[in-house]
């Protein structure tokens, strides 16, 4: 959320979310910016699918490309989410280390709270990859089926969640950097990796198809 104004970053209009990015405010930040570029890989996606399921002369291909479009919608809606929630548990974090610490008591409830919150802000951004690269599916499928006037805006959308992948996996490293669990943190880390490196490859596949499309 916005904590200048409590309303949802996914509220704002474009030119306000914007504005609110680039002021002095630390948050939103890559985080919430890597799943926003997502959701907008998905939409892409989605925007493809239903456009082929109106394309004249493939009325035999609609209920395809009409679950396809369903799909999307859900990876849509479930990546916008996480917009505001990384903002949120980039907060956590913040008011976790405004605890007070001046007893012993207070110091080891402060550090409790700070690696709490920084584990959610570790879980987050790896759940934002997750939910990115299951969007590849349905952008690779665009390519292969959908209506060829839109190819390139399908290959868009790989772009754009290649770009979230690999900015939620800064996220996790940079995060995961600050937990004292050095096996759950070297865990998410490994995961992390793994999705990067799938989402590499997924976008290099979908690219090199598109570029021999035209």
């Amino acid at each position: 959320m916005n904590d200048n104004t409590g309303k949802k970053l996914i509220d704002m209009n474009l030119v306000a979310f914007a504005n609110e990015t680039a002021s002095e405010s630390p948050a939103p930040g890559g985080g919430s910016i890597s799943a926003y570029v997502a959701s907008l890989g998905a939409s892409l996606g989605t925007m493809v699918a239903n456009l082929s399921s109106h394309k004249k002369g493939w009325d035999d291909q609609w209920e395809v490309f009409s679950n396809w479009a369903a799909q999307g919608q859900q990876f849509k809606d479930d990546l916008l989410k996480l917009v505001d929630e990384d903002t949120i548990a980039f907060t956590k974090i913040m008011n976790a280390f405004s605890l007070p610490k001046a007893s012993e008591e207070e110091k080891a409830i402060r550090t409790k709270a700070i690696q709490d919150a920084t584990l959610y802000a570790t879980e987050i951004p790896l759940l934002t990859m997750k939910k990115s690269v299951a969007c590849y599916p349905l952008i690779r499928e665009m390519v292969h089926i959908g209506n060829p006037n839109s190819l390139s805006d399908a290959a868009v959308g790989a772009l754009c969640i290649r770009a979230a992948v690999y900015g939620a996996y800064l996220n996790v490293k940079i995060n995961a950097s600050g937990l004292k669990d050095r096996v759950v943190a070297d865990a998410m880390v490994v995961e992390a990796t793994e999705l990067l490196a799938k989402s590499n490859a997924e976008e290099a596949d979908i690219l090199r198809i598109t570029e021999e499309t035209f």
